[in-house]
């Protein structure tokens, strides 16, 4: 049995979240012996092809809506874990379910893999006020990769990251996939993707799509669609997602003269909020109808939602020098800003009046950045069973020599 490890998990959308629940759903259609351990989450709904044990979980205060686990504490989780018969877990965030698949790989004496995603310094700063406590949550996360028999990152510029934080060891880049990746494409169904959105067809519509934090660089975007909207370009945007800061992010965007409601849906002016957008069909109609996806986040390590955009033939504007835009060749399968509000807005404005350049950028983008899920669960699953025989080789060497 392989096991799949995260802090989250469906109905809790992140990209970490649509990771492992897509390494789930194909490796089960290809192995056919998967499972999810996670904490447990309101609403949840497993019925997937494959196993999900939850344990013990409360809400994390100003972290909404993710979770903090208690495996320790839940003796009946405890019992039916102790049942399984892992040959490898896999490690996708180094909390509570990291400590827990560490716990269970040293028990069952079988590898470790542990995929390094997020940035989380950053997460650690907004809420710690001492360096000191901040640096010693970091060591922690570096003694956790430690201990595993494979580090995994998503993207090579992921690296210096992990390095920054001190960690000294081997990595492996894995890539993200994506699950619409080959959906159909035509400027027809784009353009009735838009009137399922209430958006004209000759109106630019632009998107963002992730957590509804300062983090992600939410404040900037308002401020930069606020410069193009003063200089009286007409667009429409929509932003997806929920987070800690969407309350302030709408009030944001009504100071700005940029909406007018306070309402999740459409707010009456050229920017809306529209929520948690868990239904992958609907979010699909989102990435198709947009002409251009705007994401500044210097946060995110290898944001799914670039890939998703570019795999419906939507360009993303990113910041130059970002993680995020490592996989992005300005003006070939994106675009690149500087990191400045008006630069921002000004390339927008430029990108948003040129539909021929729009059309070409999305092409390739689709062409360059949208791997599918099953393509990557086939490469998962070949380095999963050489590390097994390698882990279990070398083992067996060790107890003979012993």
């Amino acid at each position: 049995m392989i096991g799949l490890f995260n802090d989250c998990f469906p109905p809790i959308m992140d990209g970490v979240s649509v990771t492992v629940s897509n390494y789930a759903y194909w490796l089960q259609r290809k192995r056919g012996d998967v499972c999810v351990v996670t904490p447990q989450a309101p609403k949840a709904d497993d019925r997937e092809d494959y196993p999900v044990y939850r344990y013990l979980s409360m809400p994390i205060p100003m972290r909404k809506p993710y979770r903090l686990g208690f495996p320790r504490i839940d003796w009946p989780f405890h019992r039916q874990l102790s049942k399984i018969p892992f040959e490898l877990v896999h490690a996708h965030c180094p909390f509570s379910s990291g400590v827990l698949a560490h716990s269970v790989a040293k028990s069952k004496h079988i590898p470790l893999v542990a995929t390094f995603h997020s940035k989380y310094r950053a997460d650690f700063e907004r809420v710690i006020p001492t360096k000191f406590m901040v640096d010693k949550l970091i060591q922690n996360i570096v003694e956790f990769y430690e201990q595993a028999d494979e580090v995994w990152i998503p993207q090579a510029a992921v690296e210096p990251t992990l390095r920054e934080y001190g960690y000294k060891g081997k990595v492996e880049v894995v890539d993200n996939g994506n699950d619409f990746a080959g959906t159909p494409y035509t400027i027809s169904l784009k353009e009735q993707a838009k009137g399922q959105l209430g958006v004209s067809g000759d109106t630019p519509l632009l998107l963002f799509v992730g957590q509804h934090i300062w983090e992600k660089n939410t404040a900037f975007l308002l401020r930069a669609l606020a410069k193009v909207h003063d200089a009286g370009m007409r667009f429409r945007a929509m932003f997806v997602g929920t987070g800690y800061a969407a309350e302030e992010m709408k009030q944001m965007a009504q100071d700005l003269g940029l909406s007018k409601g306070k309402d999740d849906a459409d707010t009456g002016g050229c920017v809306s909020f529209h929520g948690m957008v868990s239904d992958r069909d609907k979010l699909k109609r989102y990435f198709l109808a947009a002409d251009l996806f705007l994401f500044p986040s210097l946060y995110d390590n290898a944001p799914l939602v670039v890939r998703e955009a570019a795999a419906l033939h939507t360009p993303a504007l990113l910041l130059r020098g970002s993680t995020a835009a490592d996989i992005v060749k300005d003006g070939y399968n994106g675009f690149l800003s500087d990191n400045d509000e008006e630069a921002y807005a000004r390339l927008l404005a430029n990108v948003v009046g040129n539909s021929p350049l729009i059309e070409s950028v999305g092409a390739r983008a689709a062409e360059t950045l949208a791997r599918s899920w099953e393509d990557i669960a086939d490469e998962v699953d070949r380095r999963y069973t050489a590390l097994v025989q390698r882990y279990n080789l070398e083992h067996h060497k060790e107890h003979i020599a012993y």
